[in-house]
């Protein structure tokens, strides 16, 4: 199968950790090559709104206009918000809008194997550590006034994982059984090194490990991955080729590059769309009851009326 390639040469560009944990230089330089596989992700965590919407359809336009493929996957993994009928609800949705994936819907839930597989190599490789800090002790940390948390974080982001909480990087890792399992792992992120890529929308991206991000979750204590250990392996199992989601997740992007070179599987390009926001500023949310496409069929709206806002 033809993906995307991740290209290594000695220009500047990513620093990233081999698994002797030696900083090398490398950029990430996805070459497009076909066929072009694309994805839409929705999490059934509430009803689709019209902003997600518009990122839909313009991934599915760049699957259509590169005459490749879009796959339709469920991020199905958050066990206390996500629901069945919010799932039943998206593709519907999806489906009224015009939009068309290929069969049959994945679903993360489905794939535990495949992220725990993942978890594993990287334990192998001693790119992860166990983290025993809870959410509390991290906002307190966070709130003292000599901490920094880099750049400015979004509502969905993680914040800046202190460095000085890290365990030293010879400390033996507890086994991945059971108990281990049932642990908060983070992946430790080379410290200073920059990391970019080029974005189809946004155009070049840079960012610091340790500064605009810290050692961030793989694997959580319910048992389950991180969003981003989840997001990178499926989108190498499948073979994306490129990501089309919301600029919200630019950070998310930075740190899935690291998990793809550390689990050395290509890298697929992304595009970023920049987000729909209300008559107030604020982006779109799924409590936005009234802008979801649920509320907008209800009303008598039609795909047609719909499309021009779905535009960029």
């Amino acid at each position: 199968m033809t993906r995307v390639q991740l290209v290594k040469s000695a220009r500047p560009g990513l620093a990233t950790c081999n698994s002797a944990g030696l900083v090398r230089t490398a950029p990430f330089t996805p070459i497009l090559l076909p066929p072009y596989i694309g994805r839409l992700a929705p999490s059934p965590t509430g009803l689709l709104h019209l902003g997600h919407a518009r990122t839909f359809a313009l991934a599915a336009s760049r699957a259509r206009a590169a005459d490749g493929k879009l796959l339709m996957r469920i991020d199905d993994l958050d066990r206390a918000r996500c629901r069945p009928e919010f799932t039943a609800a998206a593709l519907e949705d999806l489906a009224w809008l015009g939009l068309q994936w290929e069969k049959p819907v994945i679903t993360q839930s489905e794939r535990l194997p495949l992220y725990r597989a993942a978890l594993a190599r990287l334990h192998t490789s001693g790119r992860i550590y166990p983290c025993y800090r809870s959410r509390r002790d991290l906002a307190e940390a966070l709130s003292a006034p000599h901490e920094t948390t880099g750049a400015a974080l979004t509502a969905d982001d993680e914040p800046l994982y202190p460095a000085a909480w890290r365990p030293a990087p010879d400390l033996a890792l507890p086994a991945l059984d059971a108990t281990g399992l049932a642990l908060n792992w983070r992946f430790r992120v080379p410290d200073d090194s920059e990391l970019r890529f080029d974005d189809a929308l946004l155009g070049p991206q840079s960012a610091i490990c340790g500064r605009d991000f810290g050692d961030f979750l793989v694997w959580r204590k319910d048992g389950l991955p991180s969003y981003q250990l989840a997001c990178a392996v499926d989108d190498a199992d499948l073979g994306v080729t490129e990501v089309v989601r919301g600029a919200d997740l630019v950070r998310s992007t930075f740190r899935q590059l690291l998990l793809f070179d550390a689990l050395d599987v290509p890298a697929p390009a992304y595009c970023h769309a920049p987000l729909l926001t209300d008559e107030n500023g604020i982006r779109l949310a799924k409590r936005h009851a009234a802008l979801s496409l649920a509320t907008l069929r209800a009303s008598g709206t039609t795909p047609e009326e719909l499309r021009p806002r779905l535009t960029f």
